[in-house]
Parts: C-alpha cells; sequence; structure tokens
C-alpha cells in the first residue's frame, strides 16, 4: 500500500513539469509527511488540457451518506479496480496523476515495533503515482477526492513491503490520462527492480502531526 508519502517540489514547478494549469488553492510545500485525508496534488485532464489541482486523499464513493461512511480509501488496487464497484467507472473515466518526492513504508522488529523506511526514486526525480479520482457531494457538503493505485511490489520493494504504488513515467502520463489512447491497464505493473530505493529513517514519522525535512534523513541501522 502507500499510507503516507513526501512532496518538495514547488508548485510552479510542478505545473511547469506537467503542463498544467495551477488551481489557486493548492496544498502548500514542501510537505514531509502528507497524510491520508489531506489535500494533496493532482494533475487530471477533463478535455480542456491538464489542471494541477488540490484533491482530498481518501476516495469517497458516491453512495457515502457521509465521509465516514464507509472505509477510507486511499489506495486501489490495480487488480481489482476495474470490477470494484468504488473505482470501476472512475478507473474508466478520471483517472490521474499524483506528484511526490518518496513516500514511507514500515517493518516491524522482534519486538513488534514499527520501523519506517522512506522511498525513492534512484535518479532523484519526482515520483508520479497512478491515481484516481472522484466527487462526492451530499447535503451541501462537497469534495473531490482522491486514490493512489497500488500493484504488487517489484523484488527490491518487497524486501519492505508485498505492495507498492504504481508509478508511472513521463512517456505514460498521456496515456494514463486518457490523452494518447488505450493501455492504460497495461500501465498498472510494479517499476523496474533497480526504480526505487530506500533507508531506515526516524520512527517520529510514524506521528501524523510530525514534521520537517529531518523526516525524510538516513538514520544509521
Amino acid at each position: 500500500m502507500c499510507g503516507r508519502f513526501a512532496v518538495t517540489l514547488p508548485q510552479d514547478a510542478m505545473a511547469q513539469l506537467f503542463e498544467a494549469r495551477p488551481a489557486n488553492d493548492l496544498p502548500d510545500v514542501p510537505n514531509f509527511n502528507v497524510c491520508p485525508t489531506n489535500a494533496v496534488h493532482v494533475v487530471h485532464n477533463r478535455g480542456e488540457g491538464r489542471d494541477l489541482v488540490s484533491m482530498r486523499w481518501g476516495f469517497i464513493p458516491h453512495w457515502y451518506k457521509s465521509l465516514t461512511d464507509g472505509p477510507l480509501l486511499i489506495n486501489a488496487r490495480s487488480e481489482t479496480i476495474a470490477e470494484k464497484p468504488a473505482f470501476r467507472a472512475a478507473c474508466r473515466e478520471r483517472r490521474c496523476l499524483i506528484p511526490a518526492t518518496g513516500f514511507y513504508e514500515w517493518t516491524k522488529d522482534d519486538e513488534g515495533k514499527r520501523l519506517p523506511w522512506y522511498i525513492y526514486p534512484a535518479d532523484e526525480q519526482p515520483l508520479v503515482f497512478a491515481g484516481v479520482w472522484q466527487d462526492w457531494e451530499r447535503d451541501g457538503e462537497r469534495h473531490r477526492t482522491c486514490a493512489i493505485v497500488t500493484c504488487k511490489a517489484n523484488p527490491t520493494m518487497s524486501q519492505i513491503h508485498a505492495r507498492m504504488p504504481v508509478v508511472l513515467t513521463a512517456d505514460q502520463w498521456a496515456i494514463w490520462l486518457g490523452e494518447n489512447g488505450h493501455g492504460a491497464a497495461r500501465l498498472m505493473t510494479a517499476a523496474p527492480d533497480d526504480f526505487l530505493e530506500f533507508y531506515r529513517v526516524d520512527p517520529a514519522v510514524n506521528s501524523n502531526r510530525a514534521k520537517g525535512p529531518e523526516l525524510i534523513t538516513p538514520i544509521e541501522v
């Protein structure tokens, strides 16, 4: 899965990278501890070019009567996304890109303590997760929400977790966004084994209130 990530790329650099129009209400950057229900940066194309917008991380199906009417859907499994009622329409019609700098995953030691790892691209370029989005509205309350698509981990990542986000390269963005024909389903695979690297970081990141660049500083183990 992917339950926390960091984003440090400035907003104007994001807009330039994706050739997207930036909204006025984008989340603050840098953020070294993006958590579920936070506002995140999302790129989508609704037929008039790319927009860089803010969305709530945590996909809300249209039948939820409130934000907490069911499980918090921060991830969508690639193996079932086209079949699950919550995601199947979004998988066809509302795919998006979610930029990041790196993300966190956890293992446990012999005593059951959670040990955080920071995962980032080996070439230190921005990460781009495959995502899906959904508008939700009920009783005058409206949210634009999203989820990160995940897949079975590659051998490198499987050392710390069984799953990983679907990571898209620049030549795949247009296909995922529906701008360049079909083939999005074929993109929902693990990144090459040497694409990501990781190291241990301080357990301070275990708290969703933790902030600051020290969260991605390597520690000796």
